[in-house]
Formats: C-alpha cells, sequence, structure tokens
C-alpha cells in the first residue's frame, strides 16, 4: 500500500474509531458486550497510528506508569505454577491498561474528551433513572438487569459494588461540573442530578465501597473547592480553613449516618462482623470472608514477597494456604494491593502505587481546574475501591479506570513533565 493510500485509509478510520472511544464511556456502565465490541474496534487504531501510541505511552508519565505495571504483569506469566492458559487469561483482565495510551491518541481535544465524559454521565444519569423506578416499584425487573437486581437494591446493569462506585464518580463529576458553568438552570439541573445520585449510592444501593468512595470524593471536593473559588478572587486559601471546612465536613457526614437506620444497619454490620470473626467464630459473614482472605492472602505474600507467585498463580497459591482450613475459596482476595503483591511481588506494588503517584503529581498539569480536580478524585476514588475490592482485575471497574484515566490525563502538557 502507498503512502497517500495509507494516509488516505487513515483519514477515514479515525472518526469512527475516536466515536467508538467516546462511546466506551456510555457503554461501561451498561454493557458489558457492548463496551467489548468498542473495545475491539479501537484496537484496529493500532493499525493506523501504532507509532503515536508508543510515543504517547513512553513520553506521557501516566500512560507509561501504567505500561510498567502491565508490563510486569505479563513478565509474571512467564513464572510461578499457573498454566500459560490461566496466566494469559488474568493477564487478559488487567490489558485496560495497556489501551490507555490508545484511549488517549483516540480522544484529542477537548471537545473529545467533553462528549467521552458526557457519554459516561448520560449513562450513570440512564441508571439512575431505572434505579429509581425499580426502587418505586414503577418498573418491574426485566430480563436484561443485573440478576440480583431488587426494589430493595436497584443496582440496574452491574454489581451494587460496581453501580455505586461509578454513581459516586459520577455525583462527584456533576458537582465539579456545578461549580463550573454559569447558567443558574444547568446548576440547578446538575445539583438535582447529583442530590438524585447520592440518596441512590447512600439509601437505596448496598455497595458500602460506594458509601466510602462518595465520602472521601466529597472530603475532596469540600478541601478543593473553596481554594477554586479563593484563586478566582485572588485570595489565599488557608490551612486552617481547610481544615475547619473538613471538620464540618465530617460533622454533617456523622449526622446524616445518625438518622439514616439503612446506613446505620450497613455500616453496624462490618463493625459487628469484623469482632466476631477476632474471635475465629466467623461463619458465611461477607466481612468475615474478607478477612480471611486477606489474613491467608498476606500469609502467601510473606512466603513469595519479591517477584510473587506469578500472573493467574493467586488461586491455587491461596487454595493451598487454606488447605484443611474452615476457609472459604476464591479466586482474589477483593484487594487489588493484594492481589497484584501476590501476583508481582512488592515490586508490582510499588508499580500500582507508583501509577497512583504519576496521577496525582500530573493533575494539575491538565489544563482545567475541573480536571485537576476530577483528576485527584479518581485517584482517590479507586485506592479506595482498591482497597475493598480487585478493582483493576475486574472489567467493568477496570476499564472506567483506563477510560476516565484517559479522557482526564490525554491533554497533558508534556512539556511540562521532563518527561
Amino acid at each position: 500500500m502507498t503512502t497517500a493510500a495509507a494516509n488516505l485509509l487513515r483519514q477515514f478510520a479515525m472518526p469512527p474509531l475516536r466515536a467508538s472511544t467516546i462511546l466506551i464511556g456510555f457503554a461501561v456502565p451498561i454493557s458489558v458486550a457492548l463496551d467489548n465490541v468498542l473495545l475491539a474496534l479501537v484496537l484496529l487504531g493500532i493499525l493506523f497510528n501504532g507509532r503515536a501510541v508508543w510515543l504517547i505511552a513512553t513520553q506521557n508519565p501516566v500512560a507509561r506508569a501504567a505500561w510498567l505495571l502491565f508490563g510486569m504483569l505479563l513478565l509474571a506469566i512467564f513464572y510461578g505454577a499457573a498454566s500459560l492458559r490461566e496466566a494469559v487469561g488474568i493477564l487478559g483482565k488487567y490489558a485496560d491498561l495497556a489501551f490507555i495510551p490508545l484511549f488517549m491518541l483516540m480522544l484529542p481535544g477537548e471537545a473529545a474528551k467533553r462528549r467521552a465524559q458526557y457519554a459516561f454521565l448520560t449513562a450513570m444519569g440512564i441508571t439512575l433513572l431505572l434505579s429509581y423506578l425499580v426502587a418505586l416499584e414503577l418498573l418491574p425487573v426485566q430480563h436484561w438487569m443485573n440478576t440480583s437486581v431488587t426494589a430493595d437494591n436497584p443496582a440496574i446493569f452491574h454489581s451494587h459494588i460496581t453501580q455505586n462506585n461509578m454513581m459516586a464518580f459520577a455525583l462527584f463529576l456533576a458537582l465539579l461540573n456545578l461549580r463550573e458553568v454559569a447558567s443558574i438552570r444547568v446548576r440547578i439541573a446538575w445539583g438535582i442530578f447529583a442530590g438524585l445520585a447520592g440518596i441512590n449510592v447512600l439509601f437505596m444501593v448496598q455497595g458500602r465501597t460506594g458509601y466510602l468512595v462518595l465520602m472521601v470524593l466529597l472530603g475532596w471536593l469540600v478541601w478543593a473547592a473553596p481554594a477554586h473559588y479563593m484563586r478566582l478572587r485572588e485570595k489565599r486559601w488557608s490551612l486552617k480553613q481547610a481544615v475547619v471546612a473538613e471538620l464540618i465536613f465530617l460533622v454533617l457526614v456523622v449526622a446524616v449516618c445518625s438518622v439514616s437506620p439503612r446506613l446505620q444497619n450497613r455500616i453496624g454490620m462490618v463493625v459487628s462482623e469484623s469482632q466476631v470473626w477476632q474471635t475465629r467464630q466467623a461463619k458465611d459473614t461477607s466481612i468475615g470472608d474478607r478477612l480471611d482472605f486477606y489474613y491467608n492472602t498476606l500469609q502467601i505474600v510473606q512466603q513469595h514477597p519479591v517477584f510473587g507467585v506469578g500472573t493467574g498463580g493467586f488461586p491455587a497459591a491461596f487454595a493451598q494456604q487454606v488447605q484443611g482450613k474452615d476457609v472459604a475459596q476464591t479466586r482474589n482476595p477483593h484487594n487489588e494491593y493484594l492481589m497484584v503483591t501476590v501476583q508481582a511481588g512488592v515490586i508490582g506494588l510499588a508499580l500500582l502505587l507508583y501509577l497512583f503517584y504519576a496521577q496525582w503529581r500530573c493533575a494539575p498539569l491538565l489544563n482545567t481546574p475541573l480536571e485537576q480536580d476530577a483528576a485527584r478524585g479518581l485517584v482517590l476514588a479507586y485506592m479506595v475501591n482498591c482497597a475493598f475490592n480487585s478493582a483493576l482485575l475486574d472489567h467493568s471497574d477496570g476499564l472506567f479506570f483506563a477510560f476516565m484515566t484517559s479522557v482526564l490525563f490525554a491533554g497533558i502538557k508534556l512539556e511540562k513533565t521532563g518527561g
């Protein structure tokens, strides 16, 4: 193929590939099948711009950190007891990290990134509407909904954990948009969305990780938003003022928890089940099982601290560790820090933390205050999520992390990063 023909093919192919990338934002909260189709289409972009993807992966600090983590997990498939097939299967679940520079390539300019953000918020708006309709019993549970959806736990498309985590971040983005717009009507619309989303997270859907993610994001907003407004007025936001604002926020959190029996019950269950586990009497409780997973996974880490047991090696290593014990079997410890450390050792853990560090460090280099605060909010949300779930291993959570990372950091000012 001549250079002219290749350029012509690229010219016609790139617009639909960029549109497919934007649509991933809509698909990831709704349909695994649809986002897999879109991923396959976006992957074709390497055929037309492989060199550009490589340049982003090596020059963009966030994309580079993501590739380093994925590269370590790739290396770890070649050692350990897991079969190559199983190791590659687990590696494939982390492939979203490798897509980050490709997504960045497909999101050139502020307009494309804004559309991608709105695609996600549109999907969450649909999820929110359906969640309320099911909760109010105005809409019967449909066959295409999540199999565990009920009026008492209206998680529509994904598990209650995934929906609550994504809804918390959608609420956070809505408040950041509310902060930026001048139109009173648009502000009211964002405020209504955020209010309904908050009720959905705290009082309707049962994902406890979502409670923590929401609290952390709102806490970050309380810290960052006043500083933003003070900068606009050329005034200084002092540490003392920030601490007072956080204390007021914590008082409001305690007040909300004290008036909600549902929240008290969910939080109290964590405390009581943890106390029971400490007596080694926990049987068939969610918290007890998780604590068993954490404890026994740490034992595996102590035995293989540097390089781990290899990618895909967790199930066999865990089964061996709990052999003869009254402990439930699991294929992941429901903690991404432990999952990565078991497979790739402290080297893998260091690279995961480095990825979060790179995002945090590069956030101030983004073009707008909304992007800067959203980027650090994303880091905080996933640091919390990874403490209670294998968030990057999970398809939907992992893809959302890669997608939103790309949306936010595609516009990084590379000349200022030194990389």
